[in-house]
């Protein structure tokens, strides 16, 4: 048996409970959460779509570090027979592991992670070559699947409720080097202002713990360079 301290409580109050799971073969830690609602608590309440790293919706801290549980194997993260999950860090909790996703989301927007049209939907698809210098820094962010792992392991996310976060901000590089879009100096606009791409420290947790193995530390430093290009430019 497996000792395991599971989060319960809302963005007011809370706790860690103690469960006693057996342990099995192959056990993954999103099998350890199921376990206890199934059998000791169905009043456990946590999030979970796809079970195969596809949709990131089970991330949580698994013994202090943001993880996919889906994919996280009690055997690699088991400590003195003891685990501890809880909710991501840096978001609302709305009740036990599961936490509230629209502060990181509405950042995405903020971030102007959106596509600016150059054409209509009548215009002929315009070919891009998949080498063009653009299309390879817009392309080597768009597996980010918004899990939010990356957001719950920035300190300066912790420390500055206003800054973007390395996901919106991957997005914001994913776009603005994408030639398709018509509006880079909105992206521009919105990642180097107050909470934006310059308070970022580049201590690289979001890069060290994407599931993933993207690199938002890479495009935060695309954006400080582009921004500050821009600024000693057009003084903006």
């Amino acid at each position: 048996m497996m000792d395991v301290s599971i989060w319960r409580g809302d963005g007011t109050f809370g706790q860690f409970e103690s469960f006693k799971v057996p342990a099995q073969e192959s056990q993954t830690i999103l099998d350890v959460v199921a376990w206890v609602q199934q059998n000791q608590d169905p009043t456990l309440t946590y999030r979970y779509a796809c079970r195969v790293g596809m949709c990131g919706s089970c991330a949580m801290m698994v013994n202090g570090v943001p993880r996919w549980t889906c994919r996280t194997h009690v055997k690699k993260v088991l400590v003195n027979n003891n685990l501890e999950v809880g909710p991501l860090r840096n978001l609302p909790v709305i009740k036990d592991l599961a936490t509230d996703m629209d502060p990181f989301f509405d950042k995405w927007v903020a971030a102007e992670g959106v596509h600016h049209p150059t054409k209509t939907r009548d215009a002929p698809i315009e070919p891009i070559l998949p080498t063009n210098a653009g299309r390879v820094e817009a392309s080597s962010g768009i597996e980010c699947i918004n899990c939010s792992v990356c957001y719950a392991a920035c300190d300066t996310v912790a420390n500055n409720p206003d800054y973007l976060g390395p996901a919106a901000l991957q997005r914001a590089w994913t776009v603005y080097n994408d030639s398709k879009d018509a509006n880079k100096q909105a992206v521009l606009d919105a990642v180097s202002g107050v909470g934006g791409c310059h308070n970022c420290h580049s201590q690289g947790s979001c890069t060290v713990h994407c599931p993933n193995g993207l690199n938002p530390m890479n495009a935060i430093a695309g954006l400080k360079r582009v921004t500050a290009m821009s600024f000693f430019k057009n003084g903006k």
